[in-house]
């Protein structure tokens, strides 16, 4: 489960969505729902993914706990709905970066707001575990989020491939698995080694990535059966 302390009831929908906002609802109902995951992000940001819950958020959004629930009715809706308003208040005013200056100056921009603000990224990287989990009601969300994350960064490379600001050698398909694996990997690692200079390490992975894009793949020299 997601979050232990609130599991969901037998009829719950295989698949739990954030609850949608009706076209002309009314501005008051946005705004209180718009509080209420603003809450919920400050909540993830204190504590423990595993030790959040309703009664924070309510405290957080200085509200009973019924009105949370009430908007929310299932935890799963109101973790979707503060991974989707943070992820994209973080990363939306920084795409047009990959269309002015390339795929390599977007992630750089992401991680160094991350490095400012890290408490997304550990919402994100709790959230792995979920995605990963078959049958669960946020599997199939979240495993779409980051499946989207990964599309935008091959259609980025394959832009940026026509543009010349990347060689023809890089395959649009392979680079992003190598471009989002370090940009999470090192994310990650950034999280238990507090000393470390995660926008440096990013620049310097990426440069190292980039040399060998330059030049066509040369399949492993070393003998596979052995390693």
């Amino acid at each position: 489960m997601i979050h232990e302390t609130h599991p969901e009831p037998a009829d719950a929908p295989a698949v739990t969505t954030a609850p949608t906002i009706p076209f002309g609802a009314p501005s008051a109902a946005v705004e209180r729902r718009i509080a209420i995951v603003e809450a919920a992000m400050r909540v993830f940001t204190e504590h423990a993914f595993h030790e959040a819950s309703f009664a924070l958020v309510a405290e957080a959004a200085d509200v009973p706990v019924k009105v949370v629930t009430d908007e929310f009715t299932h935890w799963n809706g109101l973790v979707l709905a503060t991974v989707d308003l943070w992820v994209g208040r973080r990363t939306r005013p920084l795409l047009p970066l990959a269309r002015t200056h390339g795929t390599i100056a977007l992630l750089r921009a992401i991680v160094k707001a991350n490095a400012a603000e890290p408490a997304l990224m550990r919402l994100l990287s709790a959230t792995v575990n979920v995605a990963a989990t078959p049958g669960h009601p946020l599997a199939r969300p979240l495993y779409e989020q980051w499946l989207q994350f990964y599309r935008l960064i091959r259609t980025s490379l394959a832009q940026d491939v026509e543009l010349g600001r990347e060689p023809e050698t890089m395959q649009p398909a392979r680079g992003a698995e190598q471009l989002v694996a370090l940009y999470e990997g090192l994310q990650l690692q950034s999280m238990v080694r507090r000393e470390m200079d995660v926008l440096e390490s990013f620049d310097r992975a990426v440069t190292r990535l980039r040399a060998g894009w330059g030049s066509a793949y040369v399949p492993p020299a070393w003998d596979l059966e052995l390693v």
